[in-house]
C-alpha cells in the first residue's frame, strides 16, 4: 500500500460555465491536512492553557494582596459603615470587580488566540 493519500473525484454537473463539470479532491483521514488542523488545534490548546494558568496566578496573586493588606492596615477595621467594619465590607464586596476585571480579561485573551488560530487555517 503507498504512503501517499488517497483522493476522491467527486463531479457535479453544475459549473462555472453551463453544463461543465466541477471536479474536487476530497481529503480522507490521515492526510497532511489533518495533521496539520491537529497541529494547529495541540497549539491553540496549549495557547489557551497558558492564558488560563496565567489569569489564574494574576488572580490569586491580587486576592492574596488585597487580603493581606486588609488584615495589615488597622483603619479598616476602625472605620465602621452601617454597623459593620469596612475592612468586612471589602472582604465581601471589593473581589467581585476583581473577578470580572480578570474574566473580562480571560475572555478577551482567549479570543485573541482562537483569532490567532482562524487566520492561521485560512492562510493555509
Amino acid at each position: 500500500m503507498s504512503d501517499a493519500p488517497r483522493r476522491v473525484r467527486v463531479t457535479s454537473d453544475v459549473g462555472p460555465r453551463r453544463g461543465a463539470p466541477v471536479t474536487r479532491g476530497l481529503a480522507l483521514p490521515g492526510d497532511a491536512a489533518d495533521e496539520a488542523d491537529a497541529v494547529y488545534a495541540r497549539a491553540l490548546m496549549r495557547s489557551q492553557l497558558r492564558l488560563a494558568l496565567g489569569t489564574v496566578a494574576g488572580f490569586v496573586v491580587v486576592m492574596a494582596a488585597m487580603a493581606i493588606t486588609l488584615a495589615l492596615i488597622p483603619v479598616f477595621d476602625e472605620i465602621v459603615v452601617a454597623g459593620v467594619p469596612l475592612s468586612w465590607l471589602l472582604h465581601a464586596f471589593a473581589f467581585y470587580p476583581i473577578i470580572f476585571v480578570f474574566a473580562v480579561l480571560y475572555a478577551r485573551g482567549a479570543a485573541r488566540n482562537e483569532r490567532r488560530y482562524r487566520t492561521l487555517r485560512e492562510r493555509e
